[in-house]
């Protein structure tokens, strides 16, 4: 196995503001509280550890003995939420939907990047314990982003009728999926391996949440992760005093709300990621999970008959936390109080809205967490790595966008030159004299002869480019398979991290493929890595 590491603005596919973060573009500073460097982790200890209150690990190693009753717990995770208990332990935590079958790559790239880190810290800092946990987003309702899983081009989607938190939804349905994918994988004993899993995850629990549960315990738990549902009462009830002043102080919109003005004037490239709402909360209920709306002096939940006096409202949180769903401004807050926790990972749009944060959190008084852009990988198998080869395709090349890719690999394997700029440089030096004639003659001249220069480029360009498009059909082969092997290595041009599932690899590498990744990804090298099979 080879690793090489790109840098993430090299790539092409990250935002302006995550490559500017990555590099620590000054101007960003004050969106942030620490860099995510080992330093960094140091002041991070130590406001976290004096704002964590040993009730609230109490609480939360409570609600983790429950959550894990019917999981068959590895020793290592068990130590982990015992740990929990102990004034010098911290998490690291990375956040994902519950994806059918986990969805894109990716989600193994973050739990990855979050138990390396822990590893990391752990030798750093060897007087403090680090948790690594992963939060189930069970109380999302975007059932559409999350019913599918693609494998080798092929969308395997479960389609039901779905309202609520995703969570809750019965696992009815997926029988159905499971005989297409079984029967898209062969029968290998990696094949065998994942259909086990997928039966057991999702035809064995009567619920998205137990099944993904289950799944990510499957493929981790040997790691010691802990896997956090803040879909909780105990949890919630420990959050209900920040609800309170959110809701009726509107402290998040009105802080979120100047934040995204500075990042508007700090530059243009920086497009907004989410905008907060004057109520950041939904109300959790029954098949239901609907904003609420302040109107007339009433709490009003959305689309519903349902709503309350402020008096009503204070009762429903103290009574009922667990009806209250934190939307995605709320949900990071509600993360930081009941956890002990030191950074988050997350992908470039996380990051991007996390980095519109921390005076919501200030005025909250709670400490703002590191932010850690996940590792990104891509895997390139031998095959494919032959072929590269053989092509004389570089690393760094096969992530230039198509058309320049092949614009590039034409003209260094044309027996012609299909460069026209020593001609073009020839017509500048030839337009010199003529502006200077101008300026000895008539200045007036001078807009003549820059319109004059301007066509007869305009023609240099147009004829290289009929050369090239002419030494393309001339080597149509070569891009032919140059345009299939990217099309293979960037599923739908885009990265593979974003659209292929793991079980795509693990019929390949089977067992291997978790323990390959663990010594691939290193989280605090800030770069793309490409792991090269040999």
């Amino acid at each position: 196995m080879d690793i090489d590491c790109l840098p993430i603005a090299k790539t092409g596919y990250f935002s302006k503001l995550i490559c500017d973060y990555i590099a620590k573009d000054a101007k960003l500073k004050p969106l942030y509280n620490r860099f995510p460097d080992v330093e960094g982790f140091k002041g991070q200890l130590e406001e976290k550890g004096k704002h964590f209150s040993q009730v609230q690990r109490n609480v939360l190693h409570a609600s983790m003995q429950k959550q894990y009753k019917n999981t068959d717990t590895s020793e290592g995770t068990a130590t982990n939420i015992e740990l929990l208990k102990e004034k010098n332990t911290f998490t690291i935590v990375t956040g994902h939907q519950l994806n059918l079958f986990t969805g894109p790559l990716y989600f193994l790239y973050k739990i990855i990047s979050t138990i390396n880190l822990t590893t990391q810290l752990k030798k750093e800092y060897p007087n403090s314990n680090f948790v690594p946990v992963y939060w189930m987003a069970t109380e999302d309702h975007d059932f559409d982003e999350i019913n599918y899983f693609n494998f080798k081009g092929l969308k395997f989607q479960w389609n039901k009728e779905a309202s609520g938190a995703v969570g809750h939804l019965t696992t009815e349905g997926l029988d159905e999926v499971f005989t297409l994918f079984a029967k898209s994988i062969g029968d290998s004993k990696n094949a065998n391996i994942l259909k086990q899993l997928f039966e057991e995850a999702y035809l064995k629990h009567n619920n998205l949440t137990d099944a993904t549960r289950y799944l990510a315990n499957e493929i981790f738990k040997d790691y010691g992760l802990v896997i956090v549902d803040g879909d909780d009462i105990d949890l919630k009830k420990s959050f209900v005093p920040y609800m309170k002043k959110d809701i009726f102080e509107q402290t998040a919109f009105d802080k979120v709300s100047e934040t995204i003005k500075e990042i508007e004037q700090i530059s243009t490239d920086y497009p907004v990621q989410v905008n907060p709402r004057e109520i950041n909360y939904f109300y959790l209920k029954e098949g239901i999970r609907e904003r609420f709306i302040e109107s007339k002096g009433a709490y009003v939940v959305n689309d519903t008959n349902i709503s309350f006096t402020k008096e009503e409202l204070i009762d429903e949180m103290d009574t009922h936390p667990e009806r209250f769903s934190p939307n995605v401004i709320a949900r990071p807050l509600y993360q930081e109080v009941i956890l002990p926790n030191l950074c988050y990972i997350g992908g470039g749009g996380e990051i991007a809205y996390w980095l519109e944060l921390k005076t919501a959190f200030e005025a909250m008084n709670v400490p703002f967490p590191i932010l850690l852009v996940r590792n990104s990988a891509l895997i390139i198998t031998g095959k494919q790595a032959d072929k590269l080869e053989r092509m004389n395709i570089s690393k760094s090349d096969i992530f230039l966008k198509q058309n320049s890719l092949i614009n590039k690999k034409i003209r260094e394997i044309s027996n012609i030159d299909i460069d026209f700029s020593p001609q073009k440089k020839l017509l500048e030096e030839q337009f010199k004299e003529m502006y200077a004639l101008a300026e000895r003659t008539d200045k007036s001249f001078i807009g003549a002869v820059k319109a004059q220069e301007v066509k007869q480029k305009k023609g240099l360009d147009a004829l290289e480019k009929r050369l090239l498009q002419a030494q393309k059909k001339k080597l149509k082969d070569h891009v032919v398979r140059m345009t299939e092997l990217q099309n293979e290595i960037f599923p739908n041009q885009s990265l593979q991290e974003r659209q292929s599932n793991f079980s795509e690899f693990y019929l390949e590498y089977g067992e291997g493929l978790v323990p390959m990744l663990f010594n691939a990804l290193e989280p605090l090298n800030l770069s793309f890595t490409v792991i090269t099979q040999n």
